[in-house]
């Protein structure tokens, strides 16, 4: 029989107590309830972990991050690469940005619950997503230091995590390609995560942070970088992390922003005591990947009727807001949340399925029962 929670423990290295994590596989999914009253920024001991295989123990003393490849002057090989140590990247102009990180099958297992669909993948709710406030170097300022070439056009950052096996076909180690002009723009290699070295289970000794984008695109435990004067393709952006829907072209789209969610800061399903017509104030956070969240509606009757929230704290990550809700009766009920963002994209109310339950973005009913 399965037990997630020995996988989880044997995959992760940080603790996973059980108030603050559903383990699923080598994954370990936040609970939303654990981060009631926690800011702006996510905790890094609540933190979710995403691990394709397990998580590496890395000496930072012989670590190096190695750029090589045709999108460099000179054409560094594999075997003779242009080379940053620990000491030396520490030492480099640094950048923080506070930005939020997510796997792309948060919700996924909504397609099955809500709306009755199939798809493959491990069954995430809504606690793929951790904000942190990340220090590193402009992994721009990396690229012009190797001698980045004007033909470049692919980068294809590679983790140091053990070797991902599929159904019994070895995948290698894990690495997505990455567009050149998304990694000059506002890509890190991050070296801090909330102000402390990052841990073992988010990167360490080094990993990228690229805002706003799939998850998988934010490399951990980085290890090489080939940068190439031409397209590059790898299983995360070709079998992986590609959205297959009978609306696109057969040969499907590269998933590259993720999409506008909310959830509740409430246990799944939740239980509260509103005896006697007593008033809760429901909190929640609402984020997106195409821009800053503007607005946010709840609902307590199923979706019948629709309040504003109360933005309590306002971030380019996320948004932090409240609403006051006095039940009228003991019993169950539905709670809905949906936020637009500042370019106009607002949560559907049902998310187009595609078999790999990538980005469900649909507006979630939260089951919560009164007492």
């Amino acid at each position: 029989m399965r037990n997630d929670a020995n996988i989880a423990a044997r995959s992760i290295v940080k603790p996973l107590p059980p108030e603050l994590f559903i383990a699923r596989d080598t994954n370990a999914e936040t609970r939303w309830e654990a981060m009631a009253g926690q800011g702006t920024v996510t905790p890094t001991d609540r933190f979710f972990v995403r691990n394709h295989v397990s998580t590496p123990r890395i000496d930072a003393r012989t670590w190096r991050l190695r750029l090589w490849g045709s999108g460099l002057d000179g054409s560094p090989t594999e075997d003779r690469p242009v080379e940053f140590t620990y000491d030396e990247l520490l030492a480099l102009p640094a950048r923080t940005v506070t930005t939020a990180i997510e796997c792309t099958g948060t919700g996924r297992s909504f397609f099955e619950t809500q709306q009755n669909e199939r798809v493959r993948g491990t069954p995430w709710t809504l606690g793929g997503i951790g904000v942190a406030t990340w220090r590193g170097v402009p992994l721009a300022d990396l690229l012009h230091r190797a001698g980045l070439s004007p033909a470049a056009v692919d980068l294809m950052p590679r983790g140091l995590d053990p070797e991902f096996v599929d159904e019994g076909e070895n995948m290698g180690r894990v690495r997505r390609p990455l567009p050149v002009a998304k990694a000059l723009d506002d890509v890190l290699v991050a070296y801090e995560m909330n102000g402390e070295p990052l841990p073992p289970d988010h990167g360490f000794p080094a990993r990228l942070v690229v805002p706003r984008w799939v998850g998988i695109a934010s490399i951990k435990w980085l290890g090489d970088i080939e940068v190439a004067d031409h397209e590059l393709t790898s299983p995360w952006n070709t079998r992986y992390y590609r959205m297959f829907r009978p609306d696109l072209p057969a040969e499907g789209e590269v998933l590259t922003t993720m999409n506008v969610k909310s959830a509740f800061e409430l246990p799944f399903p939740a239980t509260l005591d509103a005896a006697a017509g007593r008033e809760v104030t429901l909190t929640g956070r609402s984020w997106s990947g195409t821009g800053r969240v503007e607005h946010v509606e709840v609902s307590t009757d199923g979706g019948a009727h629709w309040a504003p929230a109360r933005l309590d704290e306002r971030t380019d990550a996320w948004v932090l807001w409240s609403f006051p809700w006095r039940p009228p009766a003991p019993g169950g009920y539905a709670l809905l949340a949906r936020a637009t963002d500042d370019t106009g994209r607002t949560q559907p109310d049902v998310e187009p399925h595609n078999g790999n339950g990538y980005l469900f973005g649909a507006v979630v009913r939260h089951p919560v029962t009164v007492t």
